[in-house]
């Protein structure tokens, strides 16, 4: 086993002894297929309990995407998401981060699903403290238009903002869940803003049965 795999490990045993990491399939169940699966976004933790509450043979094929300029801050963070989580490094904003001006940033999760890799993305962009998630961002649609055969599964993550809250980088044990619902897929002539509303819904329609 080498240390990459050994330290994956590792990191599914803590975050299921801090959060139990419970995965519920309402509609949808965990098939070896490449999916995108689009959640609601409240810590840094968000990645890591989706990819804990999956059973362990979909995780190698199962990528989270990573904001570049804060997980490539430092050594470990670099090695953690690079090695372990097989991140997707994306910039936040065109020519930021290292990032050329005319640099898509949807062009890194292009690639990986051209390559056959499900994507663990959150279309709020960042990370907010609201009940409800906030309006999502294009990127969702994007990937839909030109993906149009990959599942779009929503997922609704629970309690995990008092795992760790923002800003804070010491996690409290809290048990959370994890339910993954129904695949949704963009309907043929759907405008862009009809589609990211059906998709926030589809994701807070979940909270219901965490």
């Amino acid at each position: 086993m080498t240390l990459p795999e050994a330290a994956g490990l590792g990191l599914a045993f803590i975050a299921r002894l801090i959060t139990g990491a419970q995965g519920h399939w309402h509609g949808s169940t965990p098939k070896a297929e490449q999916r995108i699966y689009f959640a609601n976004h409240q810590s840094h933790f968000d990645w890591v309990l989706i990819w804990a509450a999956l059973p362990h043979d979909l995780r190698a094929a199962t990528r989270p995407i990573a904001a570049r300029d804060y997980w490539t801050k430092t050594p470990f963070k670099h090695w953690l998401t690079r090695e372990v989580f097989n991140a997707v490094y994306v910039a936040r904003q065109r020519g930021s981060d290292g990032a050329a001006a005319d640099e898509d940033p949807l062009e890194p999760l292009m690639e990986a699903l051209r390559h056959g890799d499900s994507l663990v993305i959150f279309p709020e962009g960042t990370r907010g403290n609201a009940a409800d998630p906030a309006p999502f961002k294009s990127g969702l649609y994007a990937l839909a238009q030109a993906f149009p055969e990959v599942p779009l599964v929503p997922a609704w993550i629970d309690n995990v903002q008092r795992v760790m809250p923002k800003g804070e980088v010491v996690p409290v044990p809290i048990l959370c869940t994890v339910v993954f619902g129904p695949p949704i897929a963009l309907a043929p002539a759907e405008e862009r803003r009809a589609f990211l509303d059906r998709a926030r819904s589809a994701v807070i329609a979940l909270r219901d049965v965490a």
